[in-house]
Formats: C-alpha cells, structure tokens, sequence
C-alpha cells in the first residue's frame, strides 16, 4: 500500500482539545469500523498480509478527505492525512493510518510493540469551500490556506485547545504554510472545512 499522495499533509492535528459542534455524520458502528481498519492497517504491516478494502457501507465507500492522528500516554506519535476526497474514506483511513504510523518524518517509525498501546483518533473532513475571514467560526472550521506553491492548514480543533480568536487562527495558519502571518489578507487563497473527530477515547 502506497503513503499518502501530494495531497496529504503531516504536521497539523497535533492537539486534541477540539470538540464537535455541529450533528454527528458517522454511527458509532461506522466509528468503531473506520477506528478498526486504522488498526488493523497498521498490524497487518507487521504481520505482512493485505488488507480488505472493501468498504462495509456506500457512506463509507464515499470520497473523504481524513486526518488519522496516533497517540501514545497521551502524547502524538504521528499524525497523516488527506485534505482532499481522492479515495473512499474506508481506504483513506486505511491509508493514512499506516503512514502515521511509519512515514511521518518526526517520529522513528512504529514498532510492534507500541501498536497495543496506540490510542486512534480519526478527523473525517468536509471538502474545503472558499470563505470570507468574517465567516469563520473559531470550533467549527478548520482552514486551508494557498499562495503560489505553498499551502497549510490546520484543523478545527487547533483553534480550540490553544483558544485562539479568529485573526489568530488566520495568521497561525499562515506560519504554518511558510508564509507572513498577514498573507490571508494580501492574496492568498482561504477555504474552510468542517471535521467530525473521533477515537479510541474521548478527546
């Protein structure tokens, strides 16, 4: 199995303050599958044998974009994901799951002995749509920022834990992109998406 594609983004769900506010999309059993193919994607590294993908229903057969971010004591081990629906989410889980697990470039890769300990959290995303700064909803979005070949983004629960107002969720993300913490007001490209964020624990 491929790691995520240029499309993917590593180093932008790092907290886990953020809490849901809008209607839960995914049942607890279409939770409980997408939290089971992140394990068993990464397991079945070790064990070296395919996994089905297959996707136990057409919701989750359906293009998503998806952050899976891994957790031991309570501290990132690695964190991969989608901003855009290029695959069903069922293989997008699978997916980024086993590229935070060994292809983030901050952490050594995952050993076996870790997987047991492993705490999953998903954020499923909605696809980005173009927003005005005065629009946005500090718990709500998560933003991506664009200008020329650069790009950052940070999810919505960032915004949260560190308790951050509007204009400095726009400049953080900007410094995250490389750019001056001014560039969403000098041209860049701003687009907003919600996430629907679940795991192992209630985070």
């Amino acid at each position: 199995m491929s790691p995520p594609a240029h499309n993917s983004f590593s180093d932008f769900s790092a907290s886990r303050g953020g809490k849901e506010t809008f209607h839960q999309e995914f049942s607890s059993a279409e939770r409980n599958a997408l939290l089971g193919i992140a394990r068993k994607s990464i397991s079945s590294a070790f064990e070296r044998r395919a996994l089905d993908f297959e996707p136990p229903s057409p919701h989750m057969a359906e293009p998503r974009g998806v952050f899976t971010s891994l957790y031991l004591a309570g501290n990132l081990r690695g964190c991969v994901g989608y901003v855009l629906p290029t695959t069903s989410l069922y293989r997008a889980v699978a997916e980024t799951a086993r590229a935070a697990a060994f292809d983030d470039s901050r952490f050594s890769p995952l050993t076996e002995a870790e997987v047991p300990l492993l705490e999953i959290q998903l954020s499923v995303l909605s696809p980005p749509q173009t927003i005005e700064p005065h629009n946005i909803e500090i718990g709500r979005h998560g933003l991506l920022i664009s200008l020329q070949r650069r790009r950052g983004l940070l999810l919505p629960q960032v915004a949260v834990e560190h308790q951050w107002d509007r204009k400095t969720f726009l400049e953080q993300t900007c410094l995250k992109a490389g750019m001056p913490a001014d560039a969403w007001q000098k041209g860049a490209s701003l687009q907003a998406f919600s996430a629907e964020i679940f795991g192992d624990k209630a985070f």
